[in-house]
């Protein structure tokens, strides 16, 4: 998949000339050591540009304008003085991109003795973002605030995870997904507005004949094959039926032509995000398996059985997690154990889990799926790495689109698996498995969801806002009636906000 340029996020600052070209000269300097700490924070995983401090209406239009020309992610601001913020509404009403208000200061500590008049005229951005925070709540700009120095970690926390929210807002907007046919017969919740998700998300979403991608497949040239094959030798075990004598050695060189001709289709269209669907399958001879895997691996979203939202989000907590650990996933809650008091979940799918998650080296194996009635597929079959997750699940309500969340904890299975011949991820959600169920079902949230350990609440409660979409969250401290109670305001809210 094709890689882009280092993300930029822009650091605005606001002044004023009637301090003088002195005080100015020293707003200039603080605020650009400012954006040199961020941009110095490893965490933050954006390229924090400093621009010229803003005193005129005409600079900030200018500068809003060109933040969404040139493709930046986001824009921070911060009022180092009092920045008359009248000035601010042509350029707030003009910008295109997420914002994060900025509430700091240059300095953390107060020099006591040596405060005076000067100081207090310099270092009053307790009175400038006050000022700044009125006119985007009296136009309604959707906004993160983030109060604090950015000396401290947590400032810096909250501003990283914005920044991720910002990259999967980005590519949500540019991006392209291919169905390869379409979703699986009578089911609803896959289903959805695609006119709609195009307008809320930017996202565009078509389908393509099955054989259109089974004639670039079958078009792939021999020496290309014998590369991935390779490359399946050296990443992972091979059971015994799969090696260079093995009986069904034949099936692994057609997974591999199925991966590099699927790599080929999606690549030629600007695709970063597909479908498949068990029940139309044209040409191809097995369900794609290990190359959806590794194509997950490098980035692209995805989604079983035409689920193109779910691809969708895929797609987008990849580019929000990028260079961060932890792995994300096309995940299903399959099925639960429920010893009392030690409840759990068991998440899978046919074929399609990602091998970013996995705790050890996955093993590719082959086994007959008991759908589809196509040859034996190949797959990765592995345990998911322990740790704290969340999963993520987008439903059309029908007016609007609604994000469900959990967040969860993986865990290592308590008991072997030899005879589950897929990749499985085994996690307790919170608070419980009953209440996050329950929850989750109150919200009509999906059953296919994305499973990912480096994004977190924080990142999709943003994501959400630059979105505009409904996001509820079951966590540690769900409570069931209370919960009911959100679902109802978020639904009498929404209906509202779109007017009459």
């Amino acid at each position: 998949m094709t890689t882009h340029p280092v993300p930029q996020v822009w650091f605005l600052t606001g002044s004023q000339g009637m301090y003088g070209e002195e005080t100015l000269r020293q707003v200039a300097g603080q605020s650009r050591e400012i954006a040199r700490l961020l941009d110095d924070s490893p965490g933050i995983p954006a390229q924090v540009v400093w621009k010229p401090v803003l005193t005129s209406s005409t600079e900030i239009l200018n500068v809003c304008r060109d933040a969404a020309a040139q493709g930046v992610v986001g824009v921070i601001a911060w009022m180092h003085t009092f920045s008359p913020a009248k000035m601010w509404i042509s350029g707030l009403d003009a910008l295109r991109t997420p914002l994060l208000h900025l509430h700091t200061q240059a300095n953390m500590l107060l020099p006591w003795a040596d405060i005076d008049m000067d100081f207090m005229n310099l270092n009053q951005a307790a009175h400038g973002d006050r000022e700044f925070a009125y006119v985007q709540t009296r136009l309604g700009i959707a906004r993160k605030t983030v109060a604090g120095h950015v000396s401290d970690p947590r400032v810096v926390d909250r501003i990283a995870a914005w920044t991720r929210a910002a990259i999967g807002y980005q590519e949500m907007r540019s991006l392209r997904l291919a169905r390869f046919g379409d979703n699986m017969r009578d089911v609803a919740v896959t289903e959805g507005d695609k006119v709609e998700a195009e307008l809320r998300f930017g996202v565009s979403v078509n389908t393509y004949g099955v054989n259109d991608l089974v004639a670039v497949v079958d078009a792939v040239a021999d020496s290309r094959i014998d590369a991935l094959v390779k490359e399946y030798e050296e990443a992972y075990q091979l059971a015994e039926p799969l090696r260079a004598d093995g009986k069904q050695r034949e099936s692994l060189r057609y997974a591999a032509r199925i991966e590099a001709g699927l790599r080929e289709f999606l690549d030629r269209g600007g695709f970063k995000a597909f479908t498949t669907n068990f029940e139309d399958l044209g040409g191809l001879r097995q369900l794609p398996g290990i190359a959806v895997q590794r194509l997950m691996a490098d980035g692209y979203g995805f989604g079983g059985e035409g689920d193109w939202k779910t691809s969708v989000l895929v797609r987008t907590l990849k580019a929000m997690s990028a260079g961060a650990s932890g792995g994300t996933s096309f995940m299903e809650d399959y099925t639960y154990d429920l010893s009392p008091g030690q409840e759990l979940v068991l998440g899978a799918h046919m074929l399609e889990v990602c091998p970013t998650i996995a705790a050890g080296t996955p093993k590719a194996e082959i086994h007959p799926l008991s759908i589809g009635g196509r040859e034996d597929p190949v797959r990765l079959v592995f345990d998911a790495q322990p740790g704290p997750a969340v999963v993520l699940g987008l439903a059309d309500m029908g007016e609007r689109f609604r994000l469900v969340a959990n967040e969860i904890d993986v865990v290592e299975p308590p008991h072997p698996l030899p005879k589950l011949p897929v990749a499985r991820a085994v996690w307790r959600p919170r608070p419980d498995l009953a209440r996050s169920a329950q929850a989750w079902l109150t919200a009509g949230g999906p059953h296919h969801t994305v499973l990912s350990q480096a994004v977190g609440a924080e990142e999709l409660y943003d994501l959400a806002d630059m979105t505009g979409t409904e996001l509820v969250v079951i966590d540690a401290d769900t409570d069931q009636r209370q919960f009911a109670k959100e679902i109802r305001w978020n639904q009498a809210y929404y209906r509202l906000a779109r007017g009459f």
